[in-house]
């Protein structure tokens, strides 16, 4: 598990068409977003749609201008799915991970990272830092592009990523195998006056919004970084890069 997770890449991206979309389905390709031509009741397009929710996939029923938008090859056929360009892992990946390495589960969770540049570059340090994995939900996030994987500079092939339904019911059945998480926030307190050693999820959220209210009421801590300058806050990735050292930090000296 620690190895490059070869042979997992796979064609990314926009798949168009009834039956290219319905075959990547049914041969397992982890689809990010499916978009299909608003009271459409062709039988290949219900079959798709049923797949889709069964499999939990983000639909979105749309006008046939903005399909022909979408549309790389104007043969849509009422149907477009983006692929990720990496297969997603389980959560228990990680915890597994966390114990064939004989270490405390130190786990990245990103709320409203929308901006593949950021989830990039947060999966590049969380290799770095020793993370064991990065979970992000399913709804308003960047999924693993190729822009992800070019910024995380070849760390998404060693880091497990998982996409989750739901931030805060993930968190609650970790806190029931001895997590526990602390969240990014101004007005927290300061992270080195916090205990951040053991099992720990790091919470980090957008740099506009923050992380929502729901998860950040499921975290038991919250980490301010000391901000010395006229703006008021960081870039997503680098705060979750100083964060992370911190736990890095705490950790060498136990």
């Amino acid at each position: 598990m620690n190895g490059m997770r070869e042979g997992k890449k796979i064609n990314e991206n926009m798949i168009e068409g009834r039956n290219a979309v319905l075959e990547a389905f049914r041969a397992g390709k982890p689809i990010d977003k499916l978009f299909v031509l608003d009271r459409c009741e062709d039988g290949p397009v219900r079959t798709i749609v049923r797949e889709a929710k069964k499999q939990d996939v983000i639909l979105q029923f749309v006008s046939k201008e903005r399909l022909s938008q979408l549309s790389q090859t104007g043969k849509h056929q009422g149907v477009i799915a983006f692929a990720a360009a990496y297969e997603y892992s389980g959560v228990d990946d990680m915890l597994a991970l966390a114990r064939e390495r004989g270490e405390d589960p130190f786990l990245i969770l990103l709320d409203n990272i929308e901006d593949p540049h950021n989830l990039g570059a947060i999966i590049r340090t969380a290799n770095l830092a020793g993370a064991h994995g990065v979970i992000i939900p399913k709804r308003r996030a960047a999924g693993l592009t190729a822009t992800v994987a070019k910024t995380s500079a070849g760390a998404i092939n060693y880091t497990p990523v998982a996409k989750v339904t739901n931030l805060k019911k993930t968190m609650e059945e970790l806190k029931e195998k001895g997590l526990w998480f602390v969240c990014a926030d101004m007005g927290g307190e300061q992270m080195y006056r916090l205990n951040l050693t053991g099992p720990v999820g790091l919470v980090v959220g957008n740099e506009g919004e923050g992380v929502s209210r729901l998860v950040k009421e499921s975290c038991d801590f919250t980490a301010a970084i000391p901000m010395k300058g006229e703006i008021d806050s960081l870039n997503a990735s680098v705060a979750a890069g100083v964060l992370a050292y911190e736990i890095v930090r705490q950790r060498l000296l136990t």
